[in-house]
């Protein structure tokens, strides 16, 4: 039995690891974010379309590294921990995050082209309470799945 917990300690510690990636990759998001929401005036020139398209790209990877690696990881490790109300809470957050996928997959798709900036001060200023909503509900996920869990994994080791 102690063998599992010790399994379960480098198990569920390693997803620590793979949570603080991600939240290192979304402050990269942020500072992009804000810099380019600084030079939004400016967006006719070249540096500024680049900081766009790369700003499109770290959106979409930090969103699928959400949905396909993160997310993943914490309903197992939920469910490894039989916790059905952080469960439960998780999957309502999840909808909430899920809401702003749509919003940010298009904005990825009219912006990965930069040749139509009409309404991207609009847009941008959209994404950024999208992010809020999103960033918000993420960190309750991680706290419900991951956080809680972590006194029984020192407990247990």
């Amino acid at each position: 039995m102690l063998e599992n917990c010790k399994t379960a300690q480098e198990r569920w510690g390693g997803v620590s690891e793979i949570i603080d990636r991600w939240l290192a990759d979304r402050q990269q998001l942020l500072i992009d974010y804000c810099t380019l929401s600084e030079t939004v005036e400016e967006l006719d020139n070249t540096q500024s379309g680049r900081l766009l398209q790369h700003l499109c790209q770290i959106l979409v990877d930090y969103v699928s590294a959400g949905h396909f690696e993160i997310y993943e990881q914490l309903q197992k490790e939920g469910q490894e921990f039989d916790d059905q109300e952080g469960l439960k809470k998780a999957g309502q957050l999840y909808q909430s995050i899920d809401s702003t996928t749509e919003f940010i997959l298009d904005f990825n798709d009219k912006y990965q082209e930069i040749d139509d900036l009409d309404a991207i001060e609009t847009d941008l200023s959209r994404l950024g309470e999208v992010l809020a909503s999103r960033f918000e509900a993420e960190d309750q996920m991680i706290e419900i799945l991951h956080f809680a869990h972590q006194d029984q994994l020192e407990h247990n080791a």
